[in-house]
């Protein structure tokens, strides 16, 4: 096929590189002239600007780095959605805000253009190796026609949904691994003034939740199967918790993601909650939430 490969940096760059690898012609284009010059040994030719990049392509895939970026792009004063193929695909695979994703989604449709977004997760070394865990959005059917560049690219491509769901998978995978970042941070720091070896400390909590995470433990476990009966209690939660704040600021440390968590855990148990499983917080949270919750329109008529 012919490829379109607009934004080619530190993950862009070998993602065209493998895509090239994989038998199909590929044109390139980066505001960065230096990285083009470099992805001539893969045969990926550059274009001189990014309607030339897209130009009659069967596929045009883009990895910018922001919303108003990829909107540029497309429907800026030199957009490509001029030039896209009728018979052709686009593909964002930037992470970008899934209501800009709907509404590019919503404008190229209204064009007769068909639109999948595919932002990635995992990092550079897994771009450089096609292994690539790719959150997708878009029609079952263009989804399909994707499917082979996608492969090329990683070796874990889910569908999540219609077009926006992609990037809104995406958000809440990012959400959550830098929130835990923080969490992380702050628990080293707290073994280390407490005294404590930190690589020791990190070791022994890879022996329990703290490093292993929920999601492949206690969830499956018991809140998302329906069961709080406890196994560790939200009361006890609170209590370690406190102890982990009082001793953080005894010993100078910095611990903001515990004292948020603690008071959320302190809401819980004033609902009635204190003796559930201490995943039954997600519960809780939910139902908390449920009179505010807006689903997000992640497809034209939906």
């Amino acid at each position: 096929m012919r490829i379109g490969f607009i934004g080619t940096g530190t993950m862009g760059a070998p993602m065209a590189r493998n895509i090239a690898r994989g038998g199909h012609e590929v044109t390139a284009f980066d505001l960065n002239t230096d990285t083009l010059r470099a992805l001539s040994d893969a045969g990926i030719a550059a274009a001189p600007n990014a309607r030339d990049a897209a130009r009659d392509k069967d596929i045009v895939i883009s990895m910018l780095p922001n919303s108003q970026h990829v909107d540029d792009l497309v429907f800026g004063a030199n957009g490509i959605a001029d030039v896209l193929s009728p018979d052709g695909l686009y593909i964002d695979m930037s992470t970008i805000a899934p209501t800009m994703t709907v509404s590019i989604a919503e404008r190229l449709r209204a064009r007769g253009l068909a639109m999948v977004d595919a932002p990635v997760g995992r990092q550079q070394q897994h771009a450089i190796e096609g292994k690539l865990l790719i959150m997708v959005g878009g029609d079952e059917a263009d989804v399909e026609r994707a499917r082979p560049v996608l492969d090329l690219m990683g070796d874990t491509v889910i569908h999540c949904g219609p077009c926006g769901a992609g990037a809104a998978m995406k958000i809440v995978n990012n959400f959550m691994s830098i929130t835990i970042n923080l969490a992380a941070a702050e628990a080293l720091i707290l073994a280390e003034k407490g005294g404590l070896d930190p690589d020791l400390a990190r070791k022994v909590m890879l022996g329990t939740v703290a490093g292993q995470g929920h999601f492949g433990t206690t969830y499956p476990a018991k809140v998302l199967k329906g069961d709080l009966e406890p196994g560790f209690m939200i009361d006890l939660a609170h209590k370690d918790l406190g102890l982990a704040v009082d001793f953080a600021a005894a010993i100078g440390a910095p611990l903001d993601s515990g004292r948020l968590a603690q008071a959320r855990y302190d809401d819980a148990r004033k609902a009635g909650r204190g003796r559930q499983d201490w995943t039954a917080l997600y519960d809780f949270l939910r139902a908390e939430s449920k009179a505010a919750v807006k689903t997000p329109r992640l497809a034209a008529g939906a």
